[in-house]
């Protein structure tokens, strides 16, 4: 399949002269860039990274730009907008594109624009989605909704395994930095690193406990801003505990951004530093599921959540705190972020389970199965099916995403359906409603081209995420 073969998957609606494309028919163009999408999905070789290099080019075309929500945060930090929105940074690790397209028709209905998409690099693993195949998801949702503007496209937890980088930290590092490289490439202008695994609470003091995540959070700043594109300012943000682990407090807080500062001013100076920092408040990653399949309740130190915030924008001039693990929270919970001043959160876990509660029977049990055999080494003596299927379940939407593809439209449907729903409800409970004004006043898009190499390489070859935070 060439060139001529791909434009004509989408009507011949892109002109392409070399590599320069340009749109001649958006209407048209929205109604076929699906099959775009599921080549960059489900193909192979140079026509999957054709389909991706013509998407995010078309975006671009349309003025659907990725972009950095760095100058937004900081204009929050100095009090230039008010803090009455929290901004979701949804993680869509099944069927992102149908995902997307939810969004960002809820999105247009309510004009809003602060909302981030992300994805771990634990995510990117299980899910089989690189920076540049959920990029090409995210940017063709737009195309095919009319949506236009800055889209925020975010890594979610950069974080360096513990395990493997008493091992080898150079190894371990590298391997960040490389997933860095192609995120940028993709049009990742936000970054979350995450060297928290390596706070070691056996030490004396909180700035020794926190030492090594700051450096080499500063380490791995500096070598954002040494690789991020031209005139691009990458959002970067810390984290000071892991999720799962004790609640953060402000001691911990001012000792990690101390350390920091002081080290990024070391090894960039005169270079913009982060835009937030993430805490602890009492969430696990997906929630805890008890016996009978139903999650425990969650008690969150919302007060920490606020102290830490307000100390982030006041003395540090960040956006504030950033809440994560919380999609599994009760809908009622999250206009309290909003109260509590959170300036992001980090969602993820609830949209996977209603793809399992409304794919259909036979395809579920599938996955099952596949769980079953590939994974049924982690089942514990005392699980129940609800708690093994749940804990594991996320390993199955990778080697099941062709079969995802393949749904009939009626299931499509059903599910894009009940995810705008559910995303038309948090956002409104977020605050986010009318927050165009505030992206448009402060975030200035900056069209990066992409480079055809980026997209027509050789695949990056699978890691072990199995002990990496989502």
């Amino acid at each position: 399949m060439d060139l001529l073969d791909l434009n004509k998957l989408v009507d011949e609606s892109l002109d392409i002269i070399g590599t320069k494309v340009k749109v001649n028919d958006a209407k048209k163009l929205g109604e076929h860039i699906d099959k775009l999408v599921e080549l960059s999905a489900n193909g192979s070789g140079q026509e999957q990274g054709w389909a991706r290099f013509l998407v995010r080019s078309a975006a671009l075309d349309l003025g659907i730009i990725p972009t950095s929500i760095h100058d937004l945060y900081l204009a929050r930090g100095r009090g230039a907008t008010p803090v009455s929105w929290t901004t979701p940074a949804f993680n869509l690790r099944a069927l992102s594109h149908i995902a997307a397209r939810a969004i960002f028709r809820v999105a247009k209905k309510i004009d809003a624009a602060a909302f981030i998409f992300e994805i771990a690099r634990s995510e990117i693993g299980y899910t089989a989605q690189r920076p540049a195949e959920y990029a090409t998801n995210i940017l063709a949702a737009a195309i095919a909704e009319g949506y236009k503007g800055p889209v925020f496209l975010q890594g979610d937890h950069f974080q360096v395994s513990a395990k493997r980088y008493a091992i080898d930290p150079e190894s371990e590092l590298n391997a960040v930095k490389e997933l860095t490289v192609e995120a940028l490439e993709a049009g990742f202008y936000n970054i979350d690193i995450d060297t928290s695994t390596l706070v070691d609470l056996s030490k004396p003091s909180v700035s020794e406990q926190q030492a090594l995540n700051y450096q080499l959070t500063a380490q791995l700043s500096a070598f954002v801003r040494e690789n991020e594109p031209k005139d691009i300012v990458t959002s970067i943000g810390g984290e000071i505990g892991e999720v799962g682990g004790y609640n953060s407090n402000e001691e911990e807080l001012r000792a990690f951004m101390a350390g920091y500062i002081s080290e990024f001013e070391r090894l960039a100076p005169g270079v913009p530093g982060p835009s937030k920092v993430s805490i602890q408040t009492g969430t696990s990653h997906g929630g805890i599921v008890l016996a009978d399949g139903s999650l425990a309740d969650v008690n969150i130190d919302l007060e920490t959540l606020k102290k830490l915030s307000v100390i982030a924008r006041e003395d540090f001039g960040l956006g504030g705190a950033v809440q994560h693990g919380a999609s599994t929270l009760p809908e009622e919970m999250f206009n309290q972020f909003v109260a509590h001043e959170a300036v992001e959160v980090h969602l993820a876990t609830n949209f996977m389970t209603m793809f399992y509660d409304l794919a259909p029977s036979d395809l579920r049990a599938e996955m099952y199965a596949w769980l079953d055999e590939n994974h049924g080494d982690s089942r514990k003596p005392d699980m129940t099916d609800e708690q093994f299927y749940y804990k594991n379940r996320k390993y199955a939407i990778g080697p099941f995403k062709s079969q995802m593809y393949a749904l009939p439209k009626d299931d499509l449907d059903k599910l894009s359906s009940a995810w705008e729903k559910q995303f038309s409800s948090l956002m409104a409970l977020l605050g986010v409603a009318g927050t165009k004004k505030y992206v448009d006043e402060f975030v200035k898009p900056i069209i990066v081209n992409p480079n055809l190499e980026n997209y027509v390489k050789d695949a990056v070859a699978e890691e072990d995420v199995s002990d990496l935070a989502d």
